[in-house]
């Protein structure tokens, strides 16, 4: 019964892909600005958490591709808000990378403002992780214990230290993104587990999905290669690990084309996808933003991403309904959801979709 379920669901959405991709050229880049445009609308409108939660963090970092896309006044003017209602302040738990990734729009609109303020209280607490050990490697034994830290703290360092020329905050993030590495990383699958929680239970068992396979989520993998684009954006050329970052970049976005499903987005559990009806909109609008990086850059082959790119841009515009809400988005969660439809929207869902929008649309 639930694999008839699942296949019904994925008949309905291949038609409405196909309707949808007849009647509009979703690659037309005003067609493009547009919808980012209204998608940001939409979400500006209808808040649901604290500013410098990471959800907004994840938020913002897609509300500024926006601006850098469309040149539109009124978005620059909401960030600018934002960071005045923040006091350019990262949240309270200085040692946590969720709260700095608000951080990585701060640093965004200092480049255009140049005014110290906007970055001092970061650089304040990426010093005090420096010298400060806190509740996170007393708890874990590492700072980045889990695979979205990846998006969340690296990209924040790497802005910073660019800005700064402080090439300590590098090196502290180089150390803090190796221990992650080799905890989490599956050098056979080449995909991140979201915590060491996902590789055995309390018991020493590992923990699989129902056709007998390891627990992959979507969008904590998202998390990673979007984050590793981030990343990537910021590090010096020269910089001694990039060719680490960029050879677990390339390893990561040929595993998830192998991954992709029919209708061109990605299921919430990435190797058992039949399981999991409906593409899921935040990982697919992370997948579908690295992937159109690397061909922008040169870095992945057009001949061989291209048709992926384009196919997952048609689909996840078919989650995107016609006030700007983006739906099919699993809610907050450490791992692949079922409790999701086309109503199912939160913050990072159009961050990605606008991250993803702000790629495509540079693609020859």
């Amino acid at each position: 019964m639930k694999t008839r379920k699942s296949l019904f669901i994925l008949l309905l959405t291949l038609i409405n892909t196909t309707l949808f991709a007849q009647k509009t050229d979703v690659f037309k880049p005003d067609f493009i600005k547009a919808r980012m445009e209204k998608v940001t609308k939409w979400q500006l409108g209808n808040p649901k958490h604290q500013l410098t939660d990471w959800t907004n963090g994840a938020f913002y970092t897609g509300v500024f591709a926006a601006y850098e896309t469309t040149k539109k006044q009124w978005i620059l003017d909401s960030l600018m808000a934002m960071g005045e209602r923040t006091q350019w302040k990262p949240g309270k738990r200085f040692d946590h990378a969720d709260d700095i990734t608000i951080s990585q729009t701060y640093i965004d609109l200092y480049r255009i403002k140049k005014d110290e303020r906007m970055i001092r209280p970061t650089l304040d607490t990426l010093k005090k992780v420096q010298t400060t050990p806190g509740n996170e490697i007393a708890r874990h034994g590492i700072s980045w214990w889990w695979c979205d830290a990846l998006f969340m703290a690296p990209p924040t360092f790497a802005k910073l230290a660019k800005e700064t020329g402080d090439k300590s905050l590098l090196a502290t993030s180089d150390k803090f993104f190796k221990e992650c590495y080799d905890l989490l990383y599956n050098t056979e699958e080449h995909l991140f587990a979201r915590d060491a929680s996902y590789l055995k239970d309390k018991n020493g068992n590992i923990k699989l999905e129902s056709n007998g396979k390891k627990i992959f989520w979507s969008r904590g993998n998202g998390w990673v290669v979007g984050g590793l684009v981030k990343l990537l954006k910021e590090l010096p050329k020269d910089h001694p690990t990039r060719a680490f970052y960029l050879n677990n970049y390339k390893e990561m976005c040929k595993k998830l084309l192998e991954l992709q499903q029919e209708d061109g987005l990605w299921r919430s559990s990435l190797l058992d996808p039949a399981a999991y009806p409906g593409g899921e909109g935040s990982g697919s609008g992370f997948d579908i933003y690295a992937m159109a990086w690397g061909v922008n850059n040169g870095i992945l082959d057009k001949k061989t991403y291209l048709p992926a790119i384009k196919k997952g841009w048609e689909g996840l515009n078919t989650l995107v309904q016609e006030n700007g809400k983006v739906g099919w988005v699993q809610p907050i969660g450490a791992d692949p959801r079922r409790n999701f439809d086309a109503e199912s929207w939160e913050v990072y869902g159009s961050g990605a979709y606008l991250l993803a929008g702000s790629e495509v649309i540079k693609l020859k």
